[in-house]
């Protein structure tokens, strides 16, 4: 039986895999990566666009009760790493491509984990607003634009 003088199809599909976890590991690596699966703040400020978001943020009220995952993540341990996968991998898409705005916006499902969030924390305070029918439009940080990230 002749043997076929084509490349083992096997041996290329490996070797795409090796270089594709290869530069998967470095840029986890040198990116922190291993940082965002952690509590700490200054995961935030790995990419330096988020400077100013974090500096607001230690001049916040917030800062002695609130870490950033308290805020922009979900309650429960699935939902939040499920958050934080989709924050990074569209962080890193952005900052990378340099395709992000000058002034950093919440996206849409961002703001409504951040006003669950509030609304979690804060259900002795917000609990008779709520039940007078103040939901839905109504918006904790439209008003308490400074809490979180004081905004000079």
């Amino acid at each position: 039986m002749p043997r076929s003088s084509s490349f083992p199809w096997w041996l290329a599909s490996a070797a795409l895999l090796g270089v594709v976890l290869g530069v998967g590991a470095f840029t986890f690596g040198y990116a922190k990566g291993y940082s965002y699966l952690l509590d700490d703040p200054n995961a935030c400020v790995n990419c330096h666009v988020m400077r100013p978001q974090f500096d607001g943020w230690l001049k916040s009220s917030h800062r002695a009760a609130a870490t950033c995952n308290d805020c922009h993540t979900p309650a429960g341990v699935i939902p939040k790493y499920f958050a934080k996968a989709r924050h990074g991998i569209n962080h890193s898409v952005k900052f990378t491509t340099g395709w992000f705005p000058d002034v950093i916006r919440i996206t849409p499902s961002s703001r409504e984990e951040t006003e669950q969030a509030c609304l979690k924390c804060h259900a002795a305070i917000t609990e008779n607003i709520r039940a007078i029918g103040h939901t839905g439009e109504t918006s904790c940080i439209r008003c308490h634009r400074n809490v979180g990230h004081l905004h000079e």
